[in-house]
Order: C-alpha cells, then structure tokens, then sequence
C-alpha cells in the first residue's frame, strides 16, 4: 500500500490541476441541469450537483475496475512492460498539458466518441431530475463523456496490475476534479483561477512528469524514490 501512495497523490493533482478543462467540458452541463431543476427542488441544488458529481466519480472507478481486469490478465506476459511504458509516456504528456505546455492529449477524446452515441440518449430518460437517485444515475452516465483526459489516467491506472489499485486510483482522479465542478458561482471562479495561475500549474505538471518517468522502468526508479 505504501508504493500506492505516490500514484494516489498523482491522481488526485492530475484530477486537481485538471479542473480547469473538467470544468469546460462538464460545468456547463452541470450548470445547464442545475438551472432545470423544478422550483419547488431549488433549494436542494447543492445536494443534486453532489449527485452528479458522485455518480460520475462512480462511473469513473466502475471504468478504473474494468480496465484494470484487462491490466491484470497481461500483466505476467511481455505486453505488461509495454503498457509500463505506455503509462509513463501517457504520465509525462498529461505532466506536459497541466503545465500548459502541449495540448495534443485532447485528441485522445476522438476514441470514446462511439460508445458516448449510444450512452447519450440514455440521458433523456433521467430528465427532468426530480429525485437524488435520477441525479445519481444522470452524473454515472455522463461521466463516460469523451475526456482525453480520462481515457489517459484510464491507461494508467490499467498498468498497475490490480484491478483494485486501477479503480482506486480512478476514485482518487474523479475526487480531485470535485472541488472545480461542485463549486458554484463565485467559488468556482476563484478556484479556477487558483487552478490556472501559471506557476501552480507548472508545478502541478512537473511533478506529474516526475511521477510519468518514475513509471517508466528502469534503474532510474530507486533515485527517484530515495529522493
């Protein structure tokens, strides 16, 4: 558990410093499903966007799960070293897009678009939202969105070679996007910007890149860890 700790801390800054594009690609529906709410269910506005909010980190572990299944039935056959490398390669680029350095992550999204045609639909049936439970059920499927950088921590999360450490490092990804999405009006403002000052969000990303080439093997890793 103690070799988790690091890649749980990196999961919840990639989440973290991610806000900023959680917050373009998911606020607005937020706010969009907040504003719909019937006038007499107003007033427990906090309580339906948490639901959102905990049924996308849901769908987000349920995917962690999934793919981690998948890491675990290669994991003692060479493409286990492969999907190492690929996860590291995959660490360093997010480290490289939080610092706002290379956006190229984004075209990732192009791949869930398929799945997303047929899940879509799905979510005219939960609306109006009227209970918690179709705010739960709404949030689980519009967390399987096309996200670039979802689908990247997915990949990593996959390499660990342990469905339980992937879905738990998806739980603590999703964790570290609430703070951006749950906030509202002003907060969300302030937070955001905090999330977008240059020099958090370099910092954010170099230490994600540190953790990226930790991935990778090599003897490099014992350095690293003594430092």
């Amino acid at each position: 558990m103690l070799e988790l700790a690091p890649l749980l801390i990196s999961a919840v800054i990639l989440g973290l410093l991610g806000g900023g594009h959680c917050l373009g690609m998911c606020g607005g529906l937020m706010s969009a499903l907040s504003l719909a709410l019937p006038p007499e269910q107003r007033s427990k506005r906090f309580r339906f966007m948490l639901a959102y909010n905990l049924g996308r980190i849901s769908s987000y572990t349920v995917a962690g799960l999934l793919i981690g299944l998948a890491g675990v039935a290669v994991a003692s056959s060479p493409a286990a070293m492969l999907l190492r490398v690929a996860a590291g390669i995959l660490l360093i680029c997010m480290g490289l897009y939080l610092a706002g350095w290379w956006s190229g992550l984004t075209r990732i999204e192009a791949l869930g678009r398929g799945l997303w045609r047929y899940i879509q639909p799905l979510t005219r049936r939960f609306m109006p939202v009227d209970s918690m439970p179709r705010a739960l059920i709404l949030g689980g499927l519009w967390g399987w969105l096309p996200c670039g950088l979802v689908y990247s921590t997915l990949l990593w999360a996959s390499s660990q070679g342990n469905a339980l450490y992937s879905a738990a490092l998806m739980l603590a990804f999703g964790l570290g996007t609430l703070p951006v999405l749950i906030a509202t009006g002003m907060a969300a403002e302030h937070i955001n910007r905090f999330l977008r000052t240059k020099g958090v969000r370099v910092a954010g990303g170099l230490l994600v890149i540190v953790f990226g080439i930790w991935t990778l093997p090599g003897p490099h890793q014992h350095w690293l860890m003594g430092h």
